[in-house]
């Protein structure tokens, strides 16, 4: 479904991505791992149209949408949906407001009462039911992130990319959004690109693993490959990362058995 090819972007002197290429497949669920500051992020905005790349190409169901135009390119990319780092709400908005905004402004063929049903029956669905009158700033880091996934499944988008959905929130609540990832892509199958340092989450949530490392992509495999890796930066990273010993050893318990 998405193919990104030679991708280079700069930021003044700053190179972050250099000559990036990556293909995820219609249906699954990509991780994109790597460390803090790598450009993980800036391919994500890259690849819903946020922003545009200096080279390279993002093809969307075979449709190179950096040589497209703005409306054009607008045409391919409302079939996705991104969850911000930081949630993204409106503050001025109610929740329920937040919830309804793109119904409201791209779908004026449906009734308030029809926006306000599947307004309802999507907070329920992220178990926020009854906070369509509260203000962001009335809810939770993790409401947040549940309220700011609503808004994007809302209108059922293809493609949904998450940009460290799990960050700053304590272990129960990280879980809870894992299951949320998981019960969008049983629901709705859209092709998911998750951006994030977090290995447990990863593993809980992803189909394939790609190892993001100095503006290239790495390492693409599955879970069970990924683990049993030879490659010394992705060992260095599993070697450094703060994640729950046991949880770790049990999946590579699991792996040397199956490989075994």
């Amino acid at each position: 479904m998405i193919k990104v090819k030679n991708l280079w972007k700069s930021y003044g002197s700053l190179t972050v991505l250099k000559g990036l290429d990556l293909e995820i497949f219609d249906g699954e669920t990509l991780v994109i791992l790597g460390r803090s500051g790598v450009g993980k992020s800036v391919l994500l905005r890259q690849i819903i149209g946020i922003e545009t790349p200096d080279e390279g190409s993002i093809e969307i169901n075979d449709v190179d949408i950096t040589k497209l135009n703005q409306i054009e390119r607008f045409k391919v990319t409302k079939e996705m949906g991104m969850l911000f780092q930081g949630a993204a709400l409106f503050d001025s908005m109610t929740v329920g407001a937040n919830i309804a905004f793109y119904l409201n402004q791209h779908h004026q063929e449906l009734s308030s009462q029809e926006i306000q049903r599947r307004t309802r029956d999507t907070l329920e669905m992220v178990g926020l039911e009854g906070t369509e009158n509260k203000m962001p700033s009335e809810l939770s880091g993790g409401m947040r992130k549940r309220a700011a996934l609503a808004r994007v499944v809302i209108y059922r988008p293809r493609i949904v990319l998450y940009d460290e959905p799990t960050t700053g929130l304590d272990p129960v609540t990280s879980m809870q959004i894992n299951d949320l990832i998981k019960q969008t892509q049983k629901e709705l199958h859209p092709t998911s690109i998750i951006v994030t340092h977090d290995i447990k989450s990863a593993m809980e949530v992803g189909d394939r693993l790609a190892f993001h490392e100095d503006g290239k992509i790495l390492y693409v495999a599955t879970k069970e490959e990924f683990l049993n890796s030879n490659e010394p930066h992705i060992q260095a990273f599993f070697d450094n990362a703060i994640i729950q010993d046991s949880f770790l050893n049990k999946i590579k318990n699991k792996s040397t058995l199956t490989h075994g």
